[in-house]
């Protein structure tokens, strides 16, 4: 697990990320590393592929 000030703040340094339903997934921010990325802007990354219930497809 990277350390507190590396950790990407949305999976919080796990890599994976869950559903209200409990379903994991990949970290679509840090690409399942658990790192913050360093120069990159969040905000224009692509949308995930989902199905039609809105789960996310890794």
């Amino acid at each position: 697990m990277p350390s507190r000030d590396q950790a990407c703040l949305a999976c919080d340094g796990r890599g994976l990320l869950m559903d209200d339903e409990e379903w994991h997934y990949t970290c679509k921010i840090c690409n399942g590393d658990g790192f913050m990325p360093q120069g990159t802007n969040v905000a224009n990354r692509q949308p995930a592929d989902v199905d039609d219930t809105n789960r996310i497809l890794d």
